[in-house]
């Protein structure tokens, strides 16, 4: 039996008339790249734990975990519980709730920075950092990665995106990941006018094999930056808490000058941090940046709360072994079947393909809508996440279904796996 998705589609219509797109952005179905659409649920009608619910009834497990939010599971008590209590307190007011402070104290002193900076999205502290970085050294060059992912800021943007100028980004710079040689280049060629380098711990683009930094790199990265006097600014936007609970640049051996914190920072509750060294406290007060809603109390609450459990229960060491029982049991059963199947990236926040010979994604996408239309909400083009909920039953049973889509694709294709 496969999912069908009668109401989902309904609803789809309904939103089709008043919301650009139906629905618009990362969770539309094209910007999702979902598929053939007929696979795929289009709505959400409840969540709890590590699974989803659609309108039609139909239940997934939950491997995008919202793009990442998702951390402790869906509904968490104690979370929802810090959140509850604080309503009750207040949460929008004049001044700020005093939460506030307590949630900047345990947070900067989990990740070893020196203050925090709170707004609500994941590009608004890409966007302050920048900024920052400008202020503080006088310069306007921002290094980037190549196939980066930042947010959707003009200056993260490249000039052919839709409503962004050629001058929003003609201060970006760009280099390989992992390639020093790339980087000494750059800064040797520019050197006199590098505000910052900014980079996601490793390289975790769509539609590409995640890529771990190789030895020494982020040493001789960091070497580099401080000689200079560029700004070192970490995105761990995706990579927070996953990795280690105190932040990404300690997993990797290093200490980054600016980190942003975002998706799994408080289950669901919107907040971002930008967290930073002392040197930069007097760049971030002086620049303007504010929001309406930067200093509501409950996701303040929420965020410390949902830390706290994630520390307390050693919640990195769940993710490495979820994902890896999971990556492993798939690779396995895909070798079986002659299935050229990779898992790449770290545990916690895997990326699957389909080696396919022709370079293209079509029996990849084939195999993912397979994994849906049965029950285990998985992309084609993103990595996956691990949340706290999944346990080793929920794992083999998605090891199980997914192994049903290979037999499916194997039989739609079977000169495509020939032994």
């Amino acid at each position: 039996m496969t999912y069908t998705y009668n109401k989902n589609v309904q609803t789809m219509i309904r939103a089709g008339r008043v919301i650009p797109s139906g629905v618009y952005g990362h969770l539309g179905p094209a910007e999702g790249c979902m598929i053939p659409s007929s696979a795929y649920p289009f709505f959400a009608a409840k969540a709890k734990g590590a699974e989803i619910w659609d309108p039609d009834g139909n239940r997934f497990i939950d491997y995008m975990c919202a793009y990442g939010p998702n951390i402790q599971g869906y509904c968490d008590p104690d979370v929802d519980a810090a959140a509850i209590e604080q309503i009750k307190l207040g949460n929008c007011t004049t001044l700020p709730s005093t939460v506030m402070v307590d949630f900047a104290e345990y947070l900067t002193n989990l990740v070893h920075k020196d203050w925090a900076f709170f707004c609500k999205n994941g590009g608004d502290v890409t966007s302050f950092s920048i900024m920052i970085s400008r202020y503080y050294t006088g310069k306007k060059k921002i290094i980037f990665v190549k196939n980066y992912y930042h947010g959707v800021a003009p200056w993260t943007q490249h000039p052919d995106t839709p409503g962004t100028l050629e001058d929003d980004c003609k201060h970006g710079l760009y280099v390989k990941f992992n390639d020093i040689e790339d980087l000494k280049r750059t800064i040797e060629a520019n050197k006199d006018d590098i505000a910052c380098f900014i980079a996601t711990p490793y390289m975790h683009g769509n539609f590409v094999d995640n890529e771990l930094p190789e030895e020494g790199y982020w040493k001789q990265v960091r070497e580099l930056c401080t000689k200079y006097g560029i700004v070192m600014i970490i995105d761990d936007i995706r990579c927070g808490f996953r990795l280690s609970m105190e932040g990404s640049d300690r997993y990797f051996g290093f200490d980054a000058d600016l980190i942003t914190f975002c998706k799994a920072l408080a289950n669901g509750y919107n907040v971002s941090a930008l967290c930073g060294k002392e040197f930069l406290k007097g760049a971030a007060s002086t620049v303007p940046y504010t929001g309406s809603y930067w200093m509501s109390a409950v996701p303040f609450a929420a965020g410390l709360a949902n830390l706290k459990k994630l520390v307390a229960n050693n919640a990195c060491q769940h993710f490495y072994d979820m994902g890896t029982r999971l990556t492993t049991g798939l690779e396995k059963a895909a070798k079986e079947r002659n299935i050229p199947l990779k898992a790449s990236g770290h545990p916690a926040m895997f990326y699957l393909r389909i080696q396919d010979e022709l370079g293209n994604f079509r029996l990849h996408q084939e195999w993912v809508a397979e994994c849906v239309k049965r029950g285990v909400f998985i992309t084609n083009h993103h990595n996956h996440f691990i949340c706290m909920a999944m346990t080793p039953a929920i794992i083999d049973e998605t090891i199980a279904i997914c192994t049903e889509g290979m037999d499916v694709l194997v039989r739609n294709h079977p000169e495509e796996f020939k032994k």
